[in-house]
């Protein structure tokens, strides 16, 4: 049995639709009707669906919402040794393209990370320094980089530089001096 047909509005969009050569001595093509098995199945939301609320986000989500991209991370890096100009970092992170610079700069001055002081008013002209919450992040990077040098083939993990053995990262809390082996254990827990 066919299906039902219904005249579309153009018989350019027949021959589309249906991959046949377009009829010209008829001002309308015929179409099928879409039936129920050509249509997506939709499910009902309820009213606790529509009330459900949007568990809390952990701190690796905040976290990467303000600083997660690539190239967010090799600013912080790379004004870690002190403040610098935008063509001071530009040639520093290798690869980044001016206006890719220019956003994720101002991104990271939005969110408190960096600290954009002028140093010429004819043109504006730029420096830009690490705020505290951007230098907290050294540690976070070194372990990052700590991770990834692991993993490459030819590089070298951080070394300590009285006796050359390469670093470990532990946890640690002041408050005990205690050095915590697992942080996903019962006796931690995120803030």
């Amino acid at each position: 049995m066919r299906p039902p047909r219904m005249a579309c509005a153009s018989t350019r969009e027949y021959s589309a639709d249906l991959g046949a050569e377009p009829t010209w001595d008829v001002g309308l093509a015929i179409c099928p009707l879409p039936t129920m098995t050509d249509m997506p199945q939709r499910a009902a939301l309820t009213r606790t669906d529509q009330a459900r609320v949007e568990p809390p986000r952990t701190p690796l989500e905040l976290a990467l919402e303000r600083v997660g991209d690539r190239w967010s991370l090799l600013l912080v890096e790379a004004l870690l040794g002190g403040s610098r100009r935008f063509n001071e970092l530009q040639d520093g992170v290798a690869g980044i393209a001016p206006n890719i610079l220019t956003d994720r700069l101002r991104r990271l001055e939005r969110e408190g990370v960096v600290l954009a002081r002028p140093y010429s008013e004819r043109p504006p002209r730029m420096e830009y320094a690490l705020t505290a919450a951007g230098r907290d992040l050294a540690g976070a990077l070194r372990l990052l980089a700590d991770w990834g040098s692991r993993r490459a083939p030819d590089s070298e993990p951080i070394r300590h530089d009285l006796c050359g053995t390469p670093l470990e990262a532990r946890w640690y809390c002041p408050t005990c001096t205690v050095t915590v082996e697992d942080p996903a254990s019962s006796e931690t827990r995120a803030v």
